[in-house]
């Protein structure tokens, strides 16, 4: 089994490192300080040079979303981070909020000295009060420490951290939904490059605002602490995707759990060896690699590297996703599990536009009267022609990820959906 580099995680289980005190006893904040010490250039270079790319879904380098934030100080920058992890099958930021909140803290710092913010927002999951709580607890004890606030260790600049509590939207994991929630309007997602400027340039409050994942803000700080060239020699797959990757792993294996797994790992390892494998007595049957929107893969081939560009050469739609890969035996019914996910994005979508809005009530409609056993042959074709009208051309991602797993479940259990048709039984089920 390749080796599963912890930087993340290296401290995780040490006893009482939610503290300031441990945690500075293990390095916490040293990094922090050598930043202070690095131009804002310098620190992106870094970045650059750790091949460091969002690790929220779309896997966008870094390095380029903090370049393009202006360089001028005659207005305020924001940094927010992105802590509304809403993904069905995701929970990576819930467990580093829980368990290391200041390695979050501090890297929030190092990205407000590389974009030149002084102010940041951490929008947190208005479901998440204990890792809120944890947050909060670790930004409280920074500010007791001076590593925020006034004059902060002797530098001359002022740093504030702030928490957000959203509402319960999974809209609001959108990046300019979120954006609009912070600023106490509707969370519902605004114009993108280029009919709009970029968040970057123009976003809360009309300030240059990058947006980045919580995962993604973490691992700066070891980055930092290593530099970015030897962060970059880890990695078993692409060279455009380094480092690794916090993952959520649940459903029918051994070891479920939150794990940190060194990108390229074979997808088979990280089900069979690290996740421990089917649960007794049982096969895979299929499983989604990166979150509900990333869809359903086939049990083979499993031996393609776990990275960006990986998962999609297996035939993933959206990629690597979010990170959480949920795991299903022979036991599992597709079509009811198609239906649940179509509930919970046909129940979270915000209604803005009609692709979104229509698509996505009609296939919860088609799913609600195939399990009732009034499925009609040509509903296949007619969820396919729905999906096709919302693929690509809804405001935002929400349309796009929803339809995914209604594709790939028809694409690979066709013969599941002809059942429930014919005679209102799942083949699982017979």
């Amino acid at each position: 089994m390749h080796e599963q580099h912890q930087i993340l995680y290296k401290h995780r289980f040490v006893e009482g490192i939610k503290g300031i005190d441990v945690y500075r006893n293990h390095g916490g904040y040293e990094a922090f300080r050598k930043a202070l010490t690095m131009t804002p250039e310098a620190i992106i270079d870094e970045v650059k040079l750790s091949g460091l790319r969002g690790r929220g879904g779309a896997g966008f380098p870094t390095h380029i979303k903090w370049a393009s934030v202006p360089k001028n100080t005659d207005q305020e920058h924001y940094l927010i981070i992105n802590a509304d992890e809403g993904e069905p099958g995701t929970a990576k930021d819930r467990d580093l909020m829980n368990n290391l909140p200041h390695l979050l803290v501090e890297g929030c710092l190092i990205g407000m000295l590389a974009i030149r913010a002084r102010k940041c927002y951490i929008y947190i999951r208005g479901e998440y009060a204990e890792p809120w709580q944890n947050v909060q607890r670790a930004i409280n004890e920074a500010y007791r420490a001076g590593f925020i606030g006034k004059n902060v260790l002797g530098s001359g600049m002022d740093f504030d951290v702030y928490t957000h509590l959203g509402a319960g939207s999974y809209e609001c994991g959108e990046e300019s939904a979120l954006i609009s929630s912070l600023m106490g309007e509707r969370g519902m997602p605004r114009l993108k490059a280029p009919s709009a400027p970029l968040y970057t340039v123009s976003g809360a409050w009309q300030k240059p605002t990058p947006v980045n994942n919580v995962e993604t803000i973490a691992t700066v700080v070891p980055i930092i602490n290593m530099g970015g060239a030897e962060y970059a020699k880890i990695g078993y797959g692409s060279p455009r995707s380094r480092g690794t990757k916090l993952t959520s792993i649940s459903g029918h294996v051994k070891k479920p759990g939150v794990y940190e797994i060194t990108l390229g790992t074979p997808m088979r390892e990280v089900i069979y060896d690290i996740a421990g494998g089917i649960r007794d007595g049982h096969t895979l049957k299929t499983y989604i690699p990166g979150g509900s929107s990333t869809g359903f893969m086939m049990p083979e081939p499993l031996d393609y590297p776990m990275d960006y560009e990986g998962v999609v050469t297996a035939g993933a739609m959206l990629g690597l996703g979010s990170g959480g890969l949920i795991v299903m035996d022979e036991t599992t019914p597709i079509v009811p599990v198609t239906k649940r996910l179509v509930d919970f994005y046909h129940h979270e979508s915000c209604g803005k536009c009609t692709p979104c809005r229509e698509g996505l009530n009609w296939l919860a409609k088609i799913y609600d009267r195939i399990l009732a056993g009034g499925g009609r042959p040509q509903d296949l074709d007619l969820i396919w022609d729905i999906c096709d009208n919302v693929r690509g051309k809804s405001f935002c991602g929400l349309g796009e990820g929803a339809i995914v797993p209604v594709m790939t479940s028809i694409k690979y259990f066709r013969d599941e959906y002809m059942s429930y048709i014919k005679s209102g039984r799942d083949l699982v089920m017979v």
